[in-house]
C-alpha cells in the first residue's frame, strides 16, 4: 500500500485526492495547503490528516507526494521531496522558467528518486488509442498532426497574471501531446497569438488565442490551435494524417442522442470543461504512477518530458513576440 501526501487542496488537488483514495493500492494519509481550512476539509473527506508541507516531506512513513500547488512552487517542492527520499507526481508545468526546471532535473538526478509530470491527456482513452493505432502502422507514416484545444471561457485575469502565459499554462498540454503522438521533439517552433477574447488578458501581457506550427527534422508538421473561449463547450480534438490514412479522436459529448428531423440533424454539445472530460484520464494517470512504484513499471511521463514541453512553451512565447520561427533549445 502506497502512503501518499498531497500538497495542494485546490480544485485539481481535490481531483487527485479522490483518485488516490479510490485506488486499491494507495492511501491518502496527509494533505497540506496554504489555506489551512482547505487542507483540513479535504483531509477530513478522505480520513487523512491536515499537516504542513514540511511535516509531510519529513515523515519517513510517507512514500510519495503529489504536488498540486501553484506553479511557482513546483521545482522547489520536487527537489525537497526527492531529497527526502520520496517519489513524486507533480502537476504541469515543472516551472515557469526553463532554466529553473533544468536545475531541478539536475538536483533530482542526484537523488535517484522517480518523478512523473502530470500530463493527464496521455491517459485519455481516445488519445491513447490514436497513439496505439499510429504505432501499429494503421495509417502508414504520420505526416501532419492537428491538435485543437479550446476552453469554454477564459479564467479570471488574476489567474492569467500568475499563470506564466497561455503557452506555458494551457498549450503546454498540447506540446506534450505532440511529443507523445509524433514520438520526438520538433526542431523549430513558430507561434502567433492575440488577445481578442478579453482585452484585459492582453493588458496583462498575455494572449487568449494562438496557433503554433511545429516543424520536425524529417519534414513532418504539427499545428496546435488554442482559444480561451468556445461558447459551445470544451473542444478537445486530435487529427493525425498519414501516408495511408487518417486517425481522428473527437470530443466527448454530454450525451449520445442524435436528433434527426425534417429540420436537420443535431447532437449534444461537448462536455463543458476538463473535470467532465478528463476524469477517467486522471484516474488512469494515478494508476500508472502507482504501477511504476509498486510493480517496477516504467514511468510513462518523466521529468524530462515536462522539460521538453516547457522548452517548446518558451520557444512559442518568444516566437509570438518576435514573429520569427525559434529553434528548439533546452
Amino acid at each position: 500500500m502506497l502512503k501518499v501526501g498531497l500538497l495542494g487542496a485546490g480544485r485539481i488537488g481535490q481531483v487527485h485526492a479522490v483518485n488516490i483514495a479510490n485506488n486499491a493500492r494507495s492511501t491518502l494519509v496527509a494533505v497540506s495547503d496554504v489555506q489551512q481550512e482547505a487542507a483540513t476539509n479535504l483531509a477530513a473527506q478522505h480520513g487523512a490528516r491536515a499537516r504542513s508541507s514540511d511535516e509531510i516531506l519529513a515523515d519517513p512513513a510517507i512514500d510519495a507526494v503529489l504536488i498540486a500547488t501553484s506553479t511557482d512552487t513546483h521545482s522547489t517542492l520536487i527537489e525537497a521531496a526527492t531529497a527526502a527520499g520520496k517519489a513524486v507526481l507533480c502537476e504541469k508545468p515543472v516551472d515557469l522558467s526553463l532554466a529553473r526546471a533544468q536545475q531541478c532535473l539536475a538536483a533530482v538526478a542526484r537523488t535517484g528518486q522517480p518523478v512523473m509530470i502530470g500530463f493527464n491527456r496521455r491517459f485519455d482513452p481516445n488519445f491513447a488509442a490514436l497513439k496505439a493505432a499510429s504505432l501499429a502502422g494503421e495509417i502508414g507514416k504520420s505526416e501532419l498532426l492537428s491538435v485543437t484545444s479550446f476552453d469554454p471561457a477564459p479564467p479570471p485575469v488574476s489567474y492569467i497574471k500568475v499563470s506564466g502565459g497561455l503557452f506555458r499554462d494551457m498549450m503546454i498540454h498540447d506540446f506534450d501531446m505532440a511529443n507523445f503522438i509524433m514520438g520526438e521533439r520538433p526542431v523549430t517552433v513558430r507561434a502567433v497569438g492575440s488577445a481578442i477574447v478579453d482585452p484585459q488578458i492582453g493588458a496583462a501581457g498575455d494572449v487568449d488565442t494562438a496557433v503554433v506550427t511545429l516543424a520536425y527534422a524529417d519534414g513532418r508538421i504539427a499545428v496546435i490551435k488554442n482559444s480561451r473561449r468556445a461558447v459551445y463547450g470544451y473542444d478537445q480534438r486530435v487529427e493525425l494524417l498519414g501516408s495511408e490514412g487518417l486517425l481522428q479522436a473527437g470530443n466527448m459529448l454530454e450525451n449520445t442522442v442524435v436528433r434527426s428531423t425534417a429540420a436537420g440533424v443535431s447532437s449534444a454539445k461537448p462536455t463543458y470543461f476538463f473535470l467532465e472530460r478528463y476524469m477517467p484520464a486522471y484516474a488512469a494517470e494515478w494508476e500508472a504512477f502507482v504501477a511504476a512504484l509498486l510493480d517496477g513499471a516504467a514511468l510513462p511521463v518523466t521529468l524530462e518530458d515536462g522539460i521538453a514541453a516547457l522548452a517548446m512553451a518558451e520557444a512559442a512565447t518568444e516566437s509570438a513576440k518576435t514573429g520569427q520561427a525559434v529553434p528548439l533549445r533546452g
